[in-house]
């Protein structure tokens, strides 16, 4: 396998079911910090893999499938700890904002072991009922330090989409503006974008992946710019940094 593979073209039904994205500007609600009962008017959800999909809606599963959750550094220590990105000194190469370790997905082997590990994750989305998948991340190698690159990323991305699709389940980019092109032609088939809004960088998804985006701000300025741009384009919400559920002090939902 080479760094970058040719594109896999336009997502196809398999056995397990036709692969189908959220559609344009869909009510939508970001609950990968903790699932609640949805708003009224929200019609496709994201959740964490470890929770239930919401009944009758679009189901989107979050997986952190380029670094490791912080939670989980030590059983990736423990079971593949030659699978973590690992500095000079031999100490795993850290996300600084959310205190992850960093994937190492360097080499064709070792993004295919990866691959095998995200894609038990992803079956189980598939059988749990979801109808889409949100591999988080994909930006990780600006974090890296030039140990990796865009291309060792979008080589991993061409697995995640191979493993989804053959699931049944749609898969969004997660982020990587730069790449938004480069990933629809790849397979992914929606763009998850946060701070799009932000950091002007709307357009470039809604460009690539036909208006299919979801856009999650945290702050005001970024909801009140993603609102007067792209509000009766895409689809935006305001959530609290730590994406807290409805019932928990701090939570912030707001849309346009």
């Amino acid at each position: 396998m080479t760094d970058r593979q040719e594109a896999s073209g336009p997502p196809r039904g398999t056995a397990t079911g036709k692969v189908v994205p959220p559609e344009p500007r869909v009510g939508f609600d970001y609950q990968i910090g903790g699932a609640y009962p949805p708003p009224a008017g929200v019609r496709a959800v994201s959740r964490d893999r470890s929770e239930e999909p919401a009944a009758g809606l679009y189901n989107i599963c979050y997986v952190n499938a380029f670094q490791a959750q912080s939670d989980a550094t030590g059983w990736w220590q423990a079971n593949h700890p030659d699978l973590l990105l690992r500095d000079d000194a031999g100490a795993p190469v850290m996300d600084p904002d959310w205190d992850e370790a960093l994937l190492d997905i360097s080499t064709p082997a070792k993004r295919e072991r990866l691959a095998a590990i995200v894609g038990e994750w992803t079956d189980g989305c598939a059988a749990a009922g979801y109808q889409a998948v949100e591999p988080d991340n994909l930006d990780s190698y600006e974090r890296s330090d030039g140990r990796l690159t865009a291309e060792h990323a979008l080589a991993f991305g061409q697995l995640l989409i191979a493993r989804a699709h053959s699931a049944g389940l749609a898969i969004g980019q997660k982020n990587a503006v730069g790449l938004a092109q480069r990933g629809r032609s790849l397979g992914f088939d929606f763009a998850v974008a946060e701070e799009c809004g932000q950091y002007d960088e709307c357009g470039q998804y809604a460009a690539a992946f036909d208006n299919r985006v979801l856009v999650i701000e945290y702050k005001a300025a970024g909801l009140a710019a993603a609102c007067k741009a792209w509000g009766g384009v895409l689809s935006v919400i305001q959530r609290d940094l730590d994406v807290r559920p409805a019932w928990k002090p701090g939570h912030l939902r707001r849309t346009c």
